[in-house]
């Protein structure tokens, strides 16, 4: 039997994601007890093909085995395709371990959707942002998961075969295993219906140097406090100054003051980052709900009862016209220094 993970590549291909090391650190916590292997499925590598990045890193985080899709000319994001192949692995696809024990996915909005195609094909039921889960007497699997966008907990008895099961963001961290596993590669074709590459997306590198909001370790946020679109280059350059990636509330999105791709919380990206720097952000719940897993959150807001203040580390009571010009200035003066 085998752990069988759905694995995304960078869209550079260079390397995995962040949320899919997470993702595979959780099938290891799975496949470990019962002795099994762990599996990744790559249903987005160009070319049924890995580079050496990411064979480094699927051999990292204890992968055994990496079946790569030859989905031919359908490159990109096709949900119901990857859902295809993944049933089809699932079953038949694992001829050396035996079919999956269980499917696992990130709790990403590619892993949500996939595994929902995923449950519907096969006619089992999905837990969605699992914190743990463990098997239990008679074959059921003991679960504990998010609900309400993480503001509470469930434990609950999962009764499927295999188990389909999606991870929260913050369940696990992206940590390597402690024997890295001799990776073999095999490509694959799956089998789909038609109608399977109906929806497609192509997906593409973040600008400011390919930083992706999902995974970026810092990100610099703004809200209805950054004034209108064009107050959003001084927090672009300050993001670029920290290697991170912009993001924003959703009230900046519903304004059209930018792409909806960037909108942290809990119908938009749920970050996991090291710092979370808020500009001019409110800190309504459902905000909250995408950025509560930040290990720092800084806030500069003109608001000194501002909700978003209760969960942060540090706060800078001020206009954020000046103080984010101010912190830009100073990040340049040391990243070039006067000789």
């Amino acid at each position: 039997m085998t752990v069988l993970c759905l694995t995304e590549l960078e869209p550079d291909g260079g390397t995995v994601t962040d949320a899919s090391l997470r993702a595979l650190a959780f099938s290891r916590s799975l496949a470990g007890p019962a002795g099994e292997d762990v599996a990744a499925a790559v249903l987005d590598a160009p070319d049924a093909a890995l580079d050496g990045g990411a064979r480094a890193a699927l051999a990292a985080a204890g992968v055994r085995t990496a079946h790569v899709a030859d989905l031919g000319e359908a490159a990109g994001y096709a949900p119901l395709a990857w859902a295809r192949a993944l049933a089809e692995l699932a079953s038949t696809g694992l001829a050396s371990t035996g079919p999956a024990s269980a499917v696992v996915a990130a709790g990403t909005d590619h892993g949500q959707e996939v595994l929902a195609h995923l449950g519907a094909i096969t006619g089992l039921p999905v837990a969605a942002n699992c914190l743990t889960a463990a098997r239990g007497d008679g074959g059921q699997w003991q679960l504990t998961r998010q609900r309400w966008a993480g503001s509470l907990t469930e434990d609950a008895v999962l009764d499927g075969d295999p188990a389909l099961l999606t991870v929260a963001t913050d369940a696990v961290a992206a940590e390597p295993a402690d024997t890295p596993a001799e990776l073999a590669v095999e490509p694959f074709r799956p089998s789909l219906a038609d109608g399977d590459l109906t929806v497609r997306a192509t997906v593409s590198a973040e600008r400011g140097g390919g930083v992706s909001l999902a995974t970026a370790r810092v990100v610099v946020g703004g809200g209805r406090g950054v004034g209108g679109p064009d107050g959003f280059a001084p927090l672009e350059e300050l993001a670029d100054l920290l290697g991170g990636a912009l993001g924003v509330s959703r009230v900046v999105t519903s304004q059209g003051w930018r792409p909806h791709r960037q909108q942290v919380g809990q119908t938009g990206t749920r970050i996991t980052p090291e710092l979370y720097l808020a500009c001019g952000i409110s800190g309504a719940i459902q905000h909250m709900a995408g950025c509560l897993s930040a290990r720092n959150i800084v806030v500069v807001n003109t608001d000194p009862d501002a909700p978003i203040l209760a969960h942060a580390q540090y706060a800078v009571i001020g206009d954020l016209g000046q103080v984010i010009p101010a912190l830009v200035e100073a990040l340049r003066a040391r990243q070039n220094p006067v000789r």
